[in-house]
């Protein structure tokens, strides 16, 4: 089996989702959510909106999972998270994003505090502005996650995750950060298939179309991601659906893949 083929097999990849097959594939996935949350126990769904698509798409699927449960006699509910470190940029796409998004109840947390407490007394006098900045960016996520689970385990919930394809086949996530959940419903797709769900969803196409940006690093704000790819998210959801790509983007893709590996696998032990 060629790597293109064995990693889009790893990733499991719907090379068949295409226009046309959304409205079943939503339902698949809010299937999935209502199914892993009456198996829990729980009765709560917690996700941090960003402001971007993919928690935009989660989201959505998450509230439609909630309601289907509840008319089902299920007392679930869906907790939309804003998370801001300070203010945020484009706080105006979050809330545009809540808008959409209608979900049961809103809660704000800033992670401003507990991230500059803890940088304050990182003992890092030795490293580099570049190195403090993206240690501080992967503070900010991993802070972001605490809160989620602080909110989850207050209301009997599962934190869901926004990890597509595309981002698991970069490694394009903070380790025990925005990497952590109980479920990922997300998984699986490629970045133009999550837009081609938000749309089916009814999401604004501005929301839909927006550039990713993680914006964890103060330094680079608002930096996008496929600058630090160093490829288009075409170019990658290219390859995961098996189509020819340039030997360039086949090196990054796959380079990226390799480095990234232990993001993806659980902590290594002894045998």
């Amino acid at each position: 089996m060629q790597t293109q083929d064995r990693i889009a097999q790893e990733l499991n990849i719907n090379r068949g989702l295409v226009k046309g097959g959304e409205p079943q594939e939503i339902q698949r996935r809010i299937d999935f959510i209502k199914h892993t949350l009456r198996q829990s126990g729980c009765t709560a769904l917690v996700l941090g909106i960003s402001g971007g698509v993919d928690s935009l798409v989660a989201g959505r699927l998450c509230q439609l999972a909630a309601e289907q449960l509840r008319d089902d006699g299920y007392p679930a509910r869906f907790i939309a998270m804003r998370l801001p470190y300070k203010s945020q940029a484009d706080e105006h796409d979050a809330q545009a994003s809540l808008d959409f998004i209608k979900p049961d109840q809103i809660d704000t947390l800033n992670i401003a505090a507990s991230v500059d407490g803890l940088m304050a007394s990182l003992a890092a006098s030795e490293a580099s502005a570049a190195q403090v900045d993206f240690i501080k960016g992967n503070v900010k996520a991993r802070a972001r996650m605490i809160a989620q689970y602080a909110v989850a385990n207050l209301h009997n919930g599962l934190v869901v995750g926004t990890d597509h394809a595309a981002e698991a086949l970069m490694g394009f996530f903070t380790k025990f950060g925005d990497g952590a959940c109980d479920l990922a419903p997300l998984s699986g797709l490629t970045k133009t298939q999550v837009r081609l769900l938000g749309t089916a969803l009814g999401a604004p196409a501005n929301l839909v179309k927006k550039a990713p940006t993680a914006d964890l690093e103060e330094l680079a704000p608002g930096k996008l991601d496929e600058v630090a790819y160093g490829c288009t998210y075409d170019d990658i959801d290219a390859y995961l659906m098996g189509e020819p790509v340039s030997e360039q983007v086949r090196t990054i893709v796959e380079s990226a893949y390799r480095k990234t590996a232990h993001k993806r696998a659980l902590p290594v032990v002894p045998l």
